[in-house]
């Protein structure tokens, strides 16, 4: 088993890669930017293995990154909220998003694409600006919206 430490690293971006580099966790976090909050939603959209899920949601509620809010108590089930430790994450969220859009496109373009929410509706560029308006936005201005990748390889999988 690969380590999760970076023993002798004085360096932030070791120390940050401790903590959400673990394989898995940044795509919990999407789930939770994107509103997936429950842990059925998250199971579902990654299709990865409950126990792992667990672990991961348990490592960044200990690190103080996600909260968790009970919504149910028989049986007892829960929501996961960011924290705004966990809210702090969000530039590095829309970095990773934009670079993968650019530097490994999709064929048919991006599949999810940020938007200014509320009337605006523009599209957020990479430095988290509205392309429409141009205010600079932060984790609650902005949501996720399917992009055209997302409906071409939804329309491939109903073709096949």
């Amino acid at each position: 088993m690969l380590r999760s430490d970076y023993e002798g690293q004085v360096c932030s971006i070791a120390r940050s890669l401790e903590v959400i580099g673990e394989r898995w966790s940044i795509l919990v976090l999407r789930e939770v930017f994107t509103g997936h909050r429950r842990f059925s939603e998250m199971q579902r959209s990654l299709g990865i293995a409950r126990n792992v899920l667990a672990n991961r949601l348990d490592r960044l509620v200990d690190e103080g990154i996600l909260e968790r809010r009970c919504y149910c108590e028989r049986p007892v089930r829960h929501e996961y909220f960011l924290t705004e430790k966990g809210l702090d994450l969000w530039p590095v969220m829309v970095a990773l998003l934009h670079w993968g859009d650019k530097h490994l496109p999709f064929p048919d373009g991006p599949p999810m694409i940020l938007v200014h929410k509320g009337e605006c509706g523009g599209e957020v560029n990479d430095r988290r600006i509205c392309e429409r308006c141009g205010e600079h936005l932060g984790p609650r201005d902005a949501r996720a919206v399917e992009g055209p990748g997302m409906r071409a390889a939804r329309e491939a999988l109903t073709a096949a």
